[in-house]
């Protein structure tokens, strides 16, 4: 299989690290569809990364999407829980959340690069305020926890170690781990990964 995208993604990088993490074999292909003669244009109607061609040509698109098949692919590790509804439905939650914070950053960031005549001061405050709203919750909800559920690795972390980086990477002035020192602390024990650490060598 094929997973097309770009290295400054989030989203991408969730995909990348869910696919590293239960060793898949696969072929990473940098292709923003910004770029002429993207394939991206050709197999997604969408026109978004990231996308996920299979052998057979079919095309996956949407990261929630890619991330729950790419969990069912094998079950080293189970990403998902899948006889939990209730556990299910958290690492799902977890996984929303981090894509919200994601979705407003990238909103922040398109906005600040607009000429400062034509940026939107609410929007910027609007989606900035979900993003502090977002960390806040995450911290709270993660406690004292290894991990967002417990002691085992799921994708609510893998999307939440993204959705960090993604600040790091476009709001390196954003003091995020000061006000919330667990999620300083999970960030460390997450970055430590192999696949993190894969997923972030540009």
């Amino acid at each position: 299989m094929k997973l097309l995208g770009s290295n400054t993604s989030p989203y991408v990088r969730k995909v990348r690290l869910a696919l590293l993490e239960k060793n898949i074999p696969h072929e990473y292909v940098v292709d923003p569809p910004t770029e002429p003669g993207s394939l991206v244009l050709q197999v997604n109607p969408l026109g978004r990364i990231p996308a996920l061609i299979l052998d057979d040509g079919f095309c996956i698109f949407d990261s929630p999407v890619i991330t729950e098949y790419v969990d069912s692919l094998n079950d080293a590790p189970i990403l998902i829980p899948r006889d939990d509804p209730a556990a299910k439905l958290r690492v799902r939650r977890w996984e929303a959340l981090a894509d919200g914070i994601m979705d407003s950053a990238i909103v922040v960031r398109n906005e600040v690069l607009r000429p400062p005549e034509k940026q939107k001061a609410s929007t910027i405050v609007m989606h900035d305020t979900a993003i502090s709203k977002a960390l806040q919750y995450a911290s709270e909800l993660l406690g004292e926890k290894r991990w967002c559920e417990g002691d085992v690795l799921t994708l609510a972390d893998l999307a939440l170690v993204s959705a960090l980086l993604y600040l790091d990477l476009r709001f390196a002035k954003r003091d995020w781990r000061s006000s919330h020192p667990n999620l300083k602390e999970f960030f460390a024990r997450a970055s430590s990964r192999r696949s993190v650490i894969t997923a972030t060598t540009i």
